[in-house]
């Protein structure tokens, strides 16, 4: 009898204690070496990624490839009670100039089932038509701690100047990566530069990831994913599909963090880490399989 009021107790405890997922993206505008060895910025950006069992970094201008190594090093040394990897896209871009995808996640947590780089259009012109700047990097994830257990993320960061027909392309992007992967739970996330000048309240009609009722944009346009003062934007965004990963949703999760006001930082000293902030979304936990687990 002892035991079992014993166990169960402890299964409380569990059960109390199971956290969520928590799932993030971040410009972190123009990350190569100089910000690599920035000591001020990179503690900064441990507290920020240390919060997150997964993120999607963007931005990345890495072409010898060692500042996200020394991040990754770094993170794992900043945390030790998780496990930190990456997994990267090509270096992308239509010229000379180029920029990664990159998803770091703690590995004790979750494993990567597959990746793949969208491809650029072939055989119908120059690179010049092809709709996105940078491609898509998408990634599937086993999750088993939550109740989502296998999800897609399509990271992507839009140019400004062609957000609109980006985020358009976004939808036939699901609509492939479904038929390859037979996986409707699906999140897509990144700075989308959906907002402000950029896609205006007559655009978004003729975008069929807001006109289809089945994508869910957890990050509203009221909100502000922008450093500046001056400014109030909602250019980062977070949009999921699929019934699983819909109702694992945690309710109220899903908005920016805004690192200035929560690390006590003067406007000046969190834009020398970016000029936005991460957007993020928790994942219910899997209690039966975190109880399990722990008995």
């Amino acid at each position: 009898m002892r035991t079992a009021v014993l166990l169960f107790v402890v299964g409380l405890c569990v059960l109390n204690a199971a956290s969520s997922l928590k799932i993030c993206a971040f410009n972190v505008q123009s990350f190569g070496e100089a910000k690599a060895n920035n000591k001020k910025v990179m503690g900064i950006l441990l507290k920020i990624l240390s919060r997150c069992d997964l993120c999607l970094i963007q931005e990345v201008r890495d072409s010898k490839g060692t500042a996200i190594q020394a991040l990754v090093k770094d993170l794992n040394r900043f945390d030790k009670s998780n496990s930190y990897s990456y997994v990267e896209s090509e270096r992308l871009g239509r010229k000379t100039y180029k920029e990664q995808y990159v998803y770091i996640y703690r590995s004790n947590v979750l494993t990567i089932k597959e990746h793949y780089q969208y491809p650029k259009l072939e055989g119908e012109g120059t690179e010049e038509t092809d709709v996105f700047s940078r491609e898509p990097f998408i990634v599937r994830f086993h999750s088993p701690t939550t109740l989502v257990k296998d999800f897609v993320l399509i990271g992507q960061h839009t140019c400004p100047r062609n957000a609109m027909k980006e985020i358009n392309e976004l939808y036939t992007v699901f609509q492939g990566i479904y038929k390859k992967w037979k996986n409707d739970n699906v999140m897509i996330l990144g700075d989308l530069n959906a907002g402000c000048s950029y896609v205006t309240s007559k655009d978004w009609r003729a975008v069929r990831l807001r006109s289809d009722p089945k994508f869910r944009w957890l990050i509203g346009d009221e909100q502000d994913t922008t450093v500046r003062e001056k400014t109030h934007c909602a250019y980062d965004r977070i949009i999921v599909h699929g019934r699983e990963i819909i109702s694992s949703i945690v309710p109220g999760s899903a908005q920016p963090f805004n690192f200035k006001n929560n690390f006590h930082l003067t406007e000046e000293e969190a834009l020398q880490v970016s000029d936005h902030f991460p957007v993020e979304v928790d994942l219910k936990p899997n209690h039966r399989y975190l109880l399990r687990n722990e008995l």
